[in-house]
């Protein structure tokens, strides 16, 4: 009976700590758990948050270009339009001096059709910067045509440009972005790059387009922040975010530079 009394003591004791093993296990798994889900969430609020400030970033980045054309605008129809326009007004007044003889009157109206003439001149030309003609009337495969055609005509440089894609012509505000894009592109590789060759290609990807860009210039640092926003990269950036794209640069030092981005 005594034997049979202390195998059930440790039948009891075995039970006993069994279950306070599994408790103590159960206890370090739902520690366990806590932590790493605790430490996943955090990484996804990081990871949110990062988003959030690339975002603002790029957000900053459209306003800032905004801005840029607003002022660059504000200041071309000041300097060429509201200037000119001054001295044809002050130009009529004369008319109204009397006892001009008629080599001033012939003065005056040459002066007047003169200045009128350069003054709508510019009036097209900041017409046509905020919207290329072409881009609107016949969809952005001409635009980017004649955009290549502009850059091609300057001496020593020479653009290539291939489409494989049929753009929908009821899209032109958001290709104005792709235009803009490519125009950016083509004046940081003359500017920047020293480039005499580039190219511009369109293929479609399913419901996407992607386009293609390289240069032979000089290339860049990819690692270097600052050179990058001096090429200003964050502006291109806030287009292609605008539509709803992606983009990917791949340069090097005397390598020239590629660049893909869909949308």
């Amino acid at each position: 009976m005594e034997t049979a009394s202390i195998s059930e003591k440790e039948i009891v004791l075995v039970i006993l700590y069994t279950s306070f093993f599994f408790m103590i296990l159960a206890v370090v798994l739902i520690v366990f758990f806590y932590f790493s889900r605790k430490k996943i969430i955090q990484k996804e609020i990081e990871k949110k948050n990062s988003e959030i400030a690339h975002q603002k970033e790029l957000l900053k980045a459209m306003i800032e270009t905004q801005e840029t054309e607003r002022k660059r605008i504000a200041q071309d129809l000041h300097d060429d339009i509201s200037s000119k326009l001054n001295v044809v007004a002050l130009n009529a007044h004369l008319l109204t001096t009397p006892n001009l003889s008629l080599k001033e009157l012939e003065e005056i109206k040459s002066n007047v059709i003169t200045l009128t003439g350069k003054a709508l001149e510019n009036s097209r030309k900041i017409a046509h910067d905020l919207l290329p003609p072409v881009l609107e009337k016949f969809g952005l495969d001409a635009g980017v045509e004649e955009l290549c055609m502009e850059f091609s005509s300057a001496k020593g440089v020479q653009v290539v440009y291939n489409n494989e894609v049929t753009f929908d012509e009821a899209e032109t505000r958001r290709h104005l972005h792709v235009f803009r894009i490519l125009q950016e592109l083509l004046n940081n590789s003359i500017r920047h790059g020293k480039a005499t060759n580039m190219t511009v290609s369109f293929v479609q990807q399913g419901h996407y387009t992607k386009c293609l860009y390289t240069d032979n210039g000089v290339g860049f640092d990819e690692t270097n922040e600052a050179h990058q926003k001096g090429l200003g990269l964050k502006n291109i950036e806030s287009r292609i975010s605008f539509l709803k794209g992606s983009l990917s640069f791949q340069s090097e030092v005397n390598q020239g530079v590629q660049v893909e981005f869909v949308f």
